[in-house]
């Protein structure tokens, strides 16, 4: 997003936004038919993969945040933090987070995958989708939501469930590539406690705002983490 006056129809942006993630969708789609996340393999190297299919199927060479692949303890740790490379284990959780840039439109998609027969690792594996949904429920019945009530809310559904929240916001806006700068201290941009405008508005320039649901749950105790999003208000 950009200041100057809004120059692409409201429909088109939000056919932009879709298509990308069913892009991602495809995408994640053939990284499981293919195996690409698994056992044996380095973080680092399974992220490169993922890379190199997105630029096969697609022609995808730009990501608008950095490829993450997780695994084990890392699990837990937040976007922000660059834990050292690690080797995926035979009973680990893994999860992926990227951001690939569809013809200027951003998806933001993750999914976790579980290796091994562990109940609770097992558990969180059918949690991610389900409280995703549950959470998307709660925006779609709640015209005036606030970026506030929506953490509440999932952050409600994680407790019930038994999982903690693993870092300081469920959410974030997404658009054309840049969209507008999500600043740590911009609120606003973000679903989070600190933010009590309306998930329903325009930016500053007019656009209507669209937003990414981002769960990253985790299990301090038992020392792993799932992520799951993609978009909240379209598709």
């Amino acid at each position: 997003m950009t200041d100057q006056t809004p120059d692409v129809p409201e429909a088109r942006r939000a056919e932009g936004l879709i298509a990308a993630q069913e892009k991602a969708l495809a995408l994640f789609a053939e990284v499981e038919k293919r195996g690409l996340v698994a056992p044996g393999l380095g973080e680092r190297a399974v992220s490169d993969r993922i890379r190199d299919l997105a630029n096969d199927m697609f022609g995808t060479t730009k990501h608008w945040h950095k490829r993450i692949i997780r695994s084990g303890p890392n699990t837990l740790r937040p976007y922000q933090d660059n834990p050292p490379d690690r080797v995926i284990g035979p009973e680990d959780v893994a999860f992926a987070d990227f951001g690939p840039i569809f013809e200027e439109y951003e998806a933001d998609f993750g999914r976790t995958y579980v290796f091994g027969d562990d109940p609770h690792k097992q558990r969180l594996l059918q949690d991610l989708p389900r409280l995703f949904d549950a959470g998307r429920a709660f925006f779609a019945t709640r015209p005036d939501i606030t970026g506030r009530q929506l953490y509440a809310e999932v952050e409600r559904l994680a407790a019930a469930a038994g999982w903690a929240i693993g870092t300081w916001h469920t959410g974030h806006l997404v658009g054309e590539f840049p969209h507008e700068r999500n600043d740590g201290a911009k609120a606003e941009s973000y679903i989070t406690p600190e933010n009590d405008t309306p998930l329903r508005r325009t930016d500053r320039v007019g656009r209507t705002c669209h937003w990414i649901l981002e769960l990253h749950l985790v299990d301090r105790e038992r020392g792993f983490g799932g992520f799951y999003e993609q978009l909240l208000d379209l598709a």
